[in-house]
């Protein structure tokens, strides 16, 4: 009798400890499992990706009664960008948050986010397209599923500015100037267009590089310059609004796919409800940290605002590339631009 209460206790420890992240957590379940994921973000605690992330997670949580556990890993936590990449297409890591920049080279349409003057100036109205548009959401979606990652929103981290060694206010200023970017190779065309030497590198080596002299420049939403340090190794600041900064929710298609109704429900549901929840988080954050810039009097920055002239200036020299995307790059013809283009002119810019 003793012998079969302890293999009773022992049944209903086991199931109460059910998923560890593998299949078993892609099973319809029962009551009393429970599901552990893993969460990998491009940023550090405090900035956009992360607190997004443990937002997530928190909210996931508490739906699921204690029963989904995200544990998320900050950038660095489990590698590089491209480490993380290749962790989601293995399945190793369920979620993440990526930024199509890092996966230029293997979803080719994915470089869409690199063309310049692109979206909206209003960071909210590129939020809204970024919402609703079937040439992302469901077309470059497709495009990520053939390599095991299913995008699951996309979401602007901000207006993208320029900071600098020197003062940026026109293409010339670009001249054989050192920028860093993205592996993207439509990142690299686009400072090619305005005479730039664009220099991939992780941002992990970046501060170091500008402080060294190794790169000249870079761009990113003022959050992360700020949060970064960038400023201090910086003496400019452009305020060029010239793209965002889009970022992605993904995760394993597999996995994802495997998950029973209940359970991918409440991770639909939950990506949704964090679309409004991450653009009040990059605006307040985005803000807060251009009144530390200016403020910062140890290590002052000067801060350039582009005219509407100037910034059509940029725009010229932009706008070819474009066509480098639909020849060069696009696998479909550039059909997902155009579609984009067309859902951009429809929501009033």
């Amino acid at each position: 009798m003793v012998g079969l209460a302890m293999m009773f206790v022992l049944g209903i420890l086991l199931a109460a400890c059910g998923g560890n992240g593998d299949g078993g957590d892609n099973a319809s379940g029962g009551e009393g499992q429970t599901y552990n994921w893993k969460f990998v973000t491009e940023e550090v605690d405090g900035q956009v990706q992360y607190e997004y992330a443990e937002e997530f997670a928190k909210r996931m949580n508490e739906k699921s009664d204690g029963a989904v556990n995200i544990e998320v890993y900050e950038f660095g936590g489990l590698g590089s960008e491209t480490d993380q990449v290749e962790q989601l297409q293995s399945g190793t890591v369920e979620m993440a948050v990526m930024s199509p920049g890092f996966t230029g080279n293997m979803v080719k349409e994915g470089q869409i986010f690199a063309l310049h003057f692109l979206f909206p100036d209003s960071v909210e109205k590129t939020q809204q397209i970024l919402n609703d548009s079937e040439a992302l959401n469901t077309d470059l979606r497709e495009k990520y599923e053939e390599h095991s990652i299913s995008p699951l929103s996309f979401w602007t981290e901000g207006a993208m500015q320029w900071t600098s060694s020197k003062e940026i206010t026109e293409p010339a200023d670009f001249e054989n100037f050192k920028m860093r970017t993205q592996t993207s190779p439509l990142i690299l065309e686009s400072y090619k267009a305005y005479g730039a030497e664009p220099t991939p590198m992780s941002w992990s080596e970046l501060y170091t590089a500008l402080d060294r002299g190794t790169v000249e420049g870079q761009e990113n939403p003022i959050f992360f310059i700020g949060d970064a340090s960038f400023h201090e190794v910086q003496d400019y600041m452009t305020l060029s609004n010239h793209n965002n900064y889009v970022a992605m929710t993904t995760v394993n298609t597999d996995w994802y796919e495997g998950l029973n109704d209940e359970m991918k429900t409440m991770v639909d549901e939950t990506t949704q409800e964090m679309q409004e929840w991450v653009f009040e988080e990059q605006k307040k954050q985005n803000e807060e940290y251009l009144q530390t810039i200016k403020e910062d009097t140890e290590n002052p920055t000067e801060i350039v605002e582009l005219t509407d002239e100037q910034r059509q200036m940029f725009k010229g020299k932009a706008m070819p590339v474009r066509d480098y995307y639909r020849n060069e790059v696009s696998t479909v013809d550039g059909q997902i631009l155009d579609k984009l283009q067309e859902e951009i002119e429809a929501a009033g810019e």
